[in-house]
């Protein structure tokens, strides 16, 4: 259902933007795995997590703490995702392609707590595509404190 969503989201964006049809292709690989980090951070999946980090990725949390590396983000991030119970929803705002093979996505980020407080952020990943495959290189979670 929520790659259904994803994808309906991003129609217009692929539709009516002056991009590749490989750009096209890929925008829907890459809402693909957004969905699939997404999905992985819900159920605490270090096997999908594995496939689809690079082994140096980094990635800098809202609190300031940085994740150095596959173990680290990894540990990081079931340890964020156990401390902080809710609903991790990704929306794809934006794909800006700085290569054919390097592509920065900004998303939405909302966090629905168990009481239904949200709390609404951004991430920004960096991808790379190697082999055909597009994986995660690195990640910015930003709590904007100005209006978003």
């Amino acid at each position: 259902m929520k790659s259904i969503t994803i994808i309906f989201l991003l129609l217009p964006l692929i539709g009516f933007s002056q991009i590749t049809t490989d750009q096209k292709e890929n925008a829907l690989k890459i809402a693909h795995l957004i969905e699939q980090y997404s999905q992985a951070r819900e159920a605490q999946d270090t096997v999908l997590l594995k496939e689809i980090l690079t082994e140096d990725i980094d990635q800098l949390v809202s609190s300031g703490e940085w994740r150095n590396g596959i173990s680290a983000a990894i540990e990081g991030m079931q340890r964020s995702t156990q401390g902080n119970p809710g609903t991790r929803t990704l929306k794809v705002e934006k794909i800006k392609y700085l290569s054919e093979d390097i592509a920065l996505v900004d998303c939405r980020y909302i966090i629905t707590s168990p009481n239904g407080a949200e709390r609404n952020m951004w991430s920004s990943f960096l991808l790379i595509e190697k082999t055909g495959k597009w994986k995660i290189s690195a990640i910015r979670n930003m709590n904007p404190s100005g209006a978003n």
